[in-house]
This record gives C-alpha cells, sequence and structure tokens, in this order.
C-alpha cells in the first residue's frame, strides 16, 4: 500500500452499497482508475456515480476512491482513466 497526501495508508477495498436494494458487498477498488459503472449483484440496477463524484465508490461506498484519497484537497480526482 502506499501513503495518501495526508500520511494516512491509501484503502483500497471499500464496502459497496447499493442505492436501489440495500444490498452490500464489500469490494477491490482500482488504485490508478474510477469505476463509473457498477451493477448490484442483487437486484441487477447499473449505476453511475452521482453528480459532482468521479466514481461509484466515492457515491455508494465506504470509502473514496485511491484516486480521490491521493487527490491534494482542491485538486480533485488524480486517476488516470475511468474503468
Amino acid at each position: 500500500m502506499t501513503n495518501s497526501l495526508d500520511g494516512n495508508e491509501i484503502q483500497t477495498r471499500s464496502t459497496w452499497t447499493c442505492p436501489n436494494c440495500g444490498h452490500a458487498a464489500e469490494l477491490e477498488m482500482p488504485t490508478d482508475a474510477c469505476l463509473f459503472f457498477c451493477e448490484c449483484e442483487v437486484c441487477h440496477v447499473l449505476h453511475r456515480p452521482l453528480p459532482g463524484d468521479c466514481c461509484v465508490f466515492c457515491s455508494y461506498g465506504s470509502v473514496k476512491c485511491p484516486p480521490m484519497q491521493t487527490a491534494p484537497l482542491d485538486g480533485g480526482c488524480s486517476c488516470s482513466g475511468v474503468v
């Protein structure tokens, strides 16, 4: 694991909670990209991030995505792409 700008260890797992049915699943987050779509394994609804968020983990996860964890406070997401 690497360190974020504030010196904390970057977390690569997040509990993603479906906003449609409430199902929660612990998922591994990509470290160099943002996950723009996530399909719930229970209700099969395909979700996108909320307006202003870079990925589904920032919108519906227990932990922000690794690119946001390493982003400067005023610089936004530092991801290299969208998965």
